[in-house]
């Protein structure tokens, strides 16, 4: 749920309400300043909180999930991004040049997996495994290289240390690029079910203009 545009409704809601009750108050019955203004607040905040109400169950509805499951994903999502901080601290903080596409890609796909994850939070489910597994391993991983990249003598065995540790890292990004794609397979056979029926209405299309043709 966005909680910008969830904040502009409920705030286009309950302050016109918080107006209204006020001048009511004032005007119509002829209450006090001070009564009129403790009306109106209360008025502006049950109008404020029942839209959030309101707007957390449309969501919870629109995405077929229960209260309970809504706050186990948010409880998750929640340290997933403490998890990504962490992540992006690291990728970004070697200077190693020809690694940088790599950790570029692998910032990008985690990225897209939260996103998507907190947008739709269903999709949560088809990425379990990015979120208690692979998203703990690069996280150590990027960090104790970052680390270790960081020294200023290096002997042989760091060297291959780093270059182990850049060809696992380039295998977990690989592992996390197919966590992405398993959220979006669904969509991904949505799409290839979409281009057939596209393809057979135009072959349908084509085959009744040549039958069309050929009885001129």
């Amino acid at each position: 749920m966005n909680s910008i545009l969830a904040f502009i409704v409920k705030s286009f809601i309950s302050v016109p309400t918080t107006v209204t009750v006020w001048l009511i108050s004032f005007f119509a019955l002829n209450q006090t300043f001070l009564l009129s203004s403790g009306y109106a607040l209360l008025g502006g905040g049950i109008a404020y909180f029942g839209t959030s109400v309101i707007m957390k169950q449309a969501f919870l509805r629109k995405h077929g999930l229960t209260r309970k499951e809504y706050q186990y994903i948010e409880r998750n999502l929640k340290e997933a991004r403490k998890k990504l901080a962490r992540l992006n601290k690291s990728l970004f903080t070697v200077r190693h040049i020809p690694s940088l596409k790599q950790r570029v890609d692998l910032h990008r796909v985690t990225k897209k997996i939260y996103r998507l994850s907190k947008s739709e939070p269903k999709r949560f489910y088809k990425a379990e495994r990015f979120f208690f597994s692979h998203l703990d391993s690069v996280v150590e991983l990027t960090e104790k290289y970052a680390f270790l990249s960081s020294q200023p003598k290096r002997n042989s065995e760091l060297e291959r240390s780093l270059h182990e540790t850049r060809r696992v890292l380039e295998e977990l990004t690989h592992t996390i690029e197919k966590d992405l794609h398993r959220m979006l397979s669904n969509d991904i056979e949505d799409l290839h079910f979409e281009i057939d029926v596209a393809k057979n209405s135009n072959k349908q299309a084509q085959d009744t203009a040549f039958i069309d043709q050929n009885r001129r």
